[in-house]
């Protein structure tokens, strides 16, 4: 069954681009209306324009920094202006940097931390009783295959990642007897800004996937009558990050330095 999501509201975060911008045309492809959460005001205003244009639903842009400790009060009194309650979530903002942990800059890492983990954290309490109340839509929190062994050269963006997957997982749990439905999605490569940033486009990644792709993935899942708590994108990716979990952790993190971390080290 394809649900119809008309007469609901998702909202969406790092929406100017990549997943984030995928996630809110194919919920408005199906009937919702939409909030773009990101920095970039310019885009987000462009992206709103587009959809209001091709799909005939109210698109409204915020533009805000998610990376602070009140992100999730500011956000809450940007809807309440606006007269806005929403019945989706989708917490897609994040960013990851590669390098050697000892060479990292502190104030990187504390922005990673609060953005990746945080301030999902306080955004999904802030806006959970209202997902459960209206009851029609979901919860889609974005992890990464990076979830499911050590990452060295991205330790803390590998980290950020399994705490999001475990965190979800829990709260599908949690919600179960609702009819709100919860989703942990965990990408693998995918052709989005995220690896201009990480600064790798390494094809020892994997196979890159669009992330229409991903998206579509992600709603078909949301689609079963009884919504999975995760689902890893790519067929491959899903085998690994299944046979990693068998794996002694020597062995998942021997083979995950020698994809990912500096050979010169």
């Amino acid at each position: 069954m394809t649900i119809d999501f008309t007469g609901t509201t998702a909202l969406i975060t790092g929406a100017s681009s990549g997943l984030g911008t995928a996630f809110a045309t194919e919920f408005a492809r199906r009937g919702a209306d939409v909030v773009l959460v990101a920095r970039r005001e310019e885009r987000l205003r462009e992206l709103a324009d587009r959809i209001e244009r091709e799909h005939g639903v109210r698109a409204t842009p915020i533009a805000l920094d998610l990376a602070t400790s009140d992100a999730h009060t500011a956000l809450r009194v940007a809807l309440d202006e606006r007269g806005i309650r929403i019945g989706t979530l989708v917490n897609n903002a994040g960013f990851g940097v590669k390098g050697a942990f000892v060479d990292a800059d502190p104030a990187r890492i504390a922005e990673m931390v609060q953005l990746n983990v945080a301030s999902l954290v306080a955004i999904t309490r802030e806006f959970l009783p209202d997902l459960v109340r209206e009851g029609r839509g979901a919860l889609v929190n974005i992890a990464s295959t990076a979830a499911y062994q050590p990452c060295p050269d991205m330790a803390v963006y590998g980290a950020s990642k399994a705490f999001v997957l475990s965190f979800t997982e829990a709260l599908a749990y949690e919600n179960r007897a609702s009819s709100l439905r919860v989703l942990t999605l965990s990408p693998g490569a995918t052709r989005t800004e995220f690896f201009d940033i990480v600064g790798t486009g390494d094809a020892a990644v994997g196979s890159f996937q669009s992330p229409e792709e991903v998206v579509g993935l992600a709603l078909r899942r949301l689609d079963r009558r009884r919504t999975p708590a995760s689902v890893v994108s790519g067929r491959a990716n899903a085998i690994t990050s299944t046979l990693v979990r068998f794996m002694p952790r020597r062995l998942a993190l021997s083979a995950s330095g020698r994809v990912l971390a500096d050979p010169k080290r």
